[in-house]
């Protein structure tokens, strides 16, 4: 069990791969499905949430395909955008923390390293979508801004990128890590990561035998930043302990 007060602690996109590895290790939150709490409606949220003891709202939530944006956008501005939004709302009127899980995405990825304090210019309508969620979490004094890039424990594609950059990592690893940031009550922007590798360098680095394809940037339908690995060195000053470390 973490020290954090998990039932006073809820996190939405409990169903995500996200909130899965949550579960694990904060079985005791509350992770409301997408119909009890529909963060794009305003009165769902505060249906749902007014009148339970509530300090912290991690917020996982999101429409996070690309290429289905490209073609939904309304979609992703009322989920990420708004949605977010009614969030930090109920989170400003009720004096509530508010830990609002963003993307490496948000940068342009011409040169890789970002700190938290680097411009941010989104290549695509996914990350700007993010970044507007990122707006309402800095309109609150208590908020956590989390940039990071993750995906399974078992890459689960039979192609990997070799002409894109990130610090992608296993979501077991992030999920540890924003949970650290969280229990050590962490403000403003942190990164969240591993070293800075290529795709199919960290598709490798989860299994090394499983045979995976190249795959280029140019062959994909969507646009995407070429390098947004992250410069990781407020996280490591916020957790300077090797237990939440890969």
């Amino acid at each position: 069990m973490s020290a954090l007060d998990a039932p006073s602690t809820v996190f939405t996109g409990g169903s995500g791969l996200l909130g899965g590895a949550f579960r694990r290790l904060l079985p005791a939150a509350l992770y409301p499905s997408s119909t009890e709490l529909d963060v794009s409606d305003a009165a769902s949220v505060a249906a749902w949430l007014d009148g339970r003891d509530v300090t912290t709202v991690i917020h996982a939530a999101a429409f996070t395909s690309p290429p289905k944006i490209d073609q939904d956008p309304d979609r992703a501005i009322a989920t990420n955008i708004i949605g977010t939004a009614n969030l930090a709302r109920w989170c400003l009127a009720h004096r509530t923390t508010l830990v609002y899980i963003s993307t490496d995405y948000v940068f342009k990825g011409d040169k890789g390293a970002y700190r938290e304090d680097d411009a941010v210019l989104p290549v695509n309508r996914y990350a700007w979508s993010k970044l507007g969620g990122e707006c309402a979490a800095r309109m609150l004094t208590d908020h956590l801004i989390v940039r990071t890039s993750f995906g399974p424990d078992v890459f689960p594609y039979p192609k990997a990128f070799v002409d894109q950059w990130t610090s992608r990592q296993s979501v077991s690893v992030t999920a540890r890590q924003i949970l650290a940031l969280v229990e050590r009550q962490a403000r403003g922007t942190v990164h969240v990561g591993g070293p800075r590798r290529t795709v199919m360098e960290y598709a490798r680095s989860l299994d090394p035998a499983k045979p995976v394809e190249p795959l280029s940037l140019r062959d994909v339908p969507f646009v995407a930043p070429v390098d947004t690995s992250l410069d990781t060195t407020r996280y490591r000053e916020l957790v300077p302990d090797e237990e939440s470390r890969p």
